[in-house]
């Protein structure tokens, strides 16, 4: 028996990193999975990855008209959701004098207006007592710099959950945020320019962990599997961090 054996899930920003592990993860735990992501191909081949419980719909959060096409295939297909993992998300760095107006509407549309969104148009769908996942992120706790709109956008994240517990209590829906750390994904290996750079943002990143290394998303996605199930019935309103110790000390 899988501890997510009969649910539907369904998770945004799944083509890759943190959100194909998860998927892959609630899989395997017997999960119906719908994958979304903003690359075709990619996601085609993540979809492929997870297997045949898994089904992608390509579109982009941050565009409402992909989430109304993304909620009336899972409603046709599935016809509810149990989890739903808002995941999609991003950023890349500026420091303060260099910030454009396209640089801050890139990453709050995705990570604000796209987290917002997808968990609103998913409520005819969500079943009463579903468990509602959103990625946030150390940055909204720590400071970094360069990255302090990335990390002001997964601060609003935090922010979402509590102002959301309160407006779902009659339905007995939690929301939680999944806080990772520094974790070896595309997304963040993608942040540097070169290879000199990576190795530098890498050992930067692993010197600041307590626990002298970088995460793996399988060890996130087994963070998430715990808030997906019933495991954390009693677990409501909270960020979980799962980060080596980065932002506890």
């Amino acid at each position: 028996m899988g501890r997510l054996d009969g649910r539907v899930a369904v998770i945004t920003g799944a083509n890759s990193g943190i959100g194909l592990a998860c998927a892959r993860r609630f899989a395997q735990e017997g999960a119906r999975v719908f994958m979304t992501g903003r690359r075709q191909a990619e996601l085609d081949a993540a979809v492929a990855e997870v297997g045949e419980s898994a089904r992608g719909v390509q579109g982009d959060v941050a565009n409402l008209a992909d989430l109304d096409r993304l909620y009336e295939i899972v409603q046709a297909e599935a016809g509810r959701i149990d989890v739903l993992l808002a995941n999609a998300g991003g950023g890349d760095f500026a420091a303060l004098a260099d910030i454009t107006e396209a640089h801050y509407d890139r990453i709050f549309a995705t990570n604000v207006k796209g987290t917002l969104f997808t968990v609103q148009k998913a409520l005819p769908l969500l079943v009463d007592g579903a468990s509602v996942i959103l990625t946030g992120s150390t940055a909204a706790v720590t400071g970094a710099p360069a990255f302090s709109v990335y990390g002001a956008s997964k601060a609003a994240i935090r922010s979402f959950a509590r102002g959301w517990i309160l407006d779902l209590a009659p339905r007995r829906i939690r929301v939680n945020v999944l806080a990772p750390g520094a974790t070896s994904t595309p997304g963040l290996h993608g942040l540097a320019a070169n290879e000199d750079q990576e190795r530098q943002l890498v050992a930067a990143m692993e010197a600041a962990t307590p626990l002298g290394r970088m995460g793996r998303p399988d060890e996130i996605a087994a963070a998430a599997l715990f808030l997906a199930s019933d495991e954390s019935s009693f677990v409501n309103g909270s960020e979980l961090f799962a980060d080596g110790g980065a932002a506890q000390v």
